[in-house]
């Protein structure tokens, strides 16, 4: 398996490492510079539905790709961060049919020329990154492009985008809080940045009020159409089914792929989204499109691997690389979920980094988890010591224990469970680069 840095494009975004800070800078001032010098390719996309929130923007994406390629469409699809491999941040729409992640070759060149252009000033490595994704959509023709913010969104390198064809805000919850300040109404006026005057906008399920107030009063000041869920939109299950319900009327529609109540709703703003956008889609394409979705490394189950082999036999094993208080709560309660109707016991593998909150991550899963095994995350520096993470997990209430990886982790499980006891059910998550490490250590990365 090729990994990033065995690539050529992963060479080149290494050099570029080497170079430039690998974190945020939040301006807008430097992409737009290096746009104006490679062209403007920004300028030349087709319709982008461009999205942003702490939790759920990937899901949303995923969804909103699904309905659209069943619709016979061809899709471009920016994310970040990548799992294993830096092509998997830009995938480019084939007609009629799915799109692929960009060519090695393809990818390789477009950083070159990107990096050409800069011409050595001053620059974080996502810009250049965000830049390579315009001048690939540009350059690739397609009938529409899904655009996922990395950060925030006012000044996020992706918000360059002049009219988009809908704006979607997932829901917002404490995170990055350095870069976005310590308040949901502070979050979400970062995110609601990406609202444009007249552009669609669609607001997901908010557990916050006061975030919600502040993305409905923005979309008003600049006259945008505004649908918001629960108000204008919602969704529900309902006989293994799941009904969306809009100012249309209802849809009768199969139950998302994704695992999870909360998806429900991700699906839903995802229909709302096309549907804003104005693009072409009948009721037969949101139907396959619930279905066909897949989204790696967000409540993935885990079946065959050299990672896998290593659990304890008829274990259940889910990676999810959800990382702050609210996607603790939506994963604690799909595991919750799942225990009703399979009663297994949860152990978690959690490996964190510094910027993140995990006694609040923890709490979602006090009472549910019977142990935590901590990790560290290979390869970066930002890596919370599993001795300070598993104190974090105490603090929460849970019992919890530090090992030197995974394997450790699952060889633990398995000493911990005896032969004749139930299979356990094992949730390795907590970061998006940890669950990257497990996919590549499993040898199934996305495809």
């Amino acid at each position: 398996m090729e990994t990033a840095d065995t690539t050529e494009a992963g060479r080149e975004i290494e050099k570029l490492l080497s170079l430039h800070p690998k974190g945020f800078d939040l301006s807008l001032d430097r992409i737009t510079r290096l746009l104006a010098a490679l062209g403007d390719p920004h300028k030349r996309l087709p319709p982008v539905i461009h999205v942003a929130g702490t939790n759920g923007k990937g899901s949303v994406t995923a969804f909103s790709r699904a309905i659209l390629e069943a619709a016979g469409l061809s899709v471009h699809v920016h994310t970040s961060p990548h799992l294993v491999n830096w092509h998997e941040r830009y995938r480019l729409g084939k007609k009629g049919g799915h799109g692929a992640y960009v060519s090695d070759p393809v990818l390789a060149d477009a950083v070159r020329r990107v990096a050409e252009a800069n011409a050595g000033q001053k620059i974080t490595v996502f810009e250049i990154l965000t830049a390579v994704t315009f001048l690939l959509f540009a350059e690739h023709p397609a009938d529409v492009a899904i655009i996922e913010v990395g950060l925030g969104g006012r000044f996020d390198a992706t918000n360059v985008i002049e009219r988009p064809a809908a704006c979607v805000i997932m829901p917002i919850s404490l995170d990055h809080q350095a870069y976005l300040g310590d308040r949901v109404e502070l979050i979400a006026a970062e995110k609601a940045g990406i609202m444009k005057r007249g552009a669609p906008v669609v607001i997901g399920h908010q557990e916050e009020d006061a975030a919600r107030d502040v993305l409905i009063a923005t979309a008003e000041r600049l006259s945008c159409p505004l649908t918001v869920y629960g108000q204008d939109f919602l969704a529900y299950g309902e006989f293994g089914r799941m009904v969306y319900q809009d100012e249309f009327g209802l849809m009768d529609l199969p139950p998302p792929k994704l695992p999870g109540r909360h998806q429900y709703a991700n699906a839903a703003a995802a229909i709302r989204a096309v549907k804003a956008s104005g693009l072409p889609v009948n009721e037969h394409a949101f139907e396959r499109g619930l279905i066909s979705v897949e989204w790696p490394g967000r409540l993935q189950r885990l079946t065959v691997g050299a990672l896998a082999k290593l659990a304890p036999a008829l274990s259940e094993i889910w990676i999810d690389g959800g990382h702050n208080p609210g996607a603790g709560v939506v994963i604690a309660e799909t595991m919750a979920n799942f225990e009703e109707s399979d009663p297994r016991p949860l152990f978690l593998v959690t490996g964190m980094i510094n910027t993140k909150d995990p006694r609040g991550y923890f709490d979602a899963f006090r009472g549910i988890a019977e142990r935590v095994f901590t990790v560290p995350i290979r390869g970066s520096d930002a890596g919370i010591d599993p001795v300070a993470l598993a104190s974090d997990a105490m603090d929460a209430g849970l019992e919890a224990e530090p090992l030197s990886s995974v394997a450790d982790a699952l060889y633990a499980i398995g000493r911990i469970v005896e032969e004749d006891a139930v299979a356990p059910r094992i949730l390795i998550g907590g970061s998006l680069y940890l669950v990257g490490d497990v996919l590549a250590d499993n040898g199934t990365p996305p495809v």
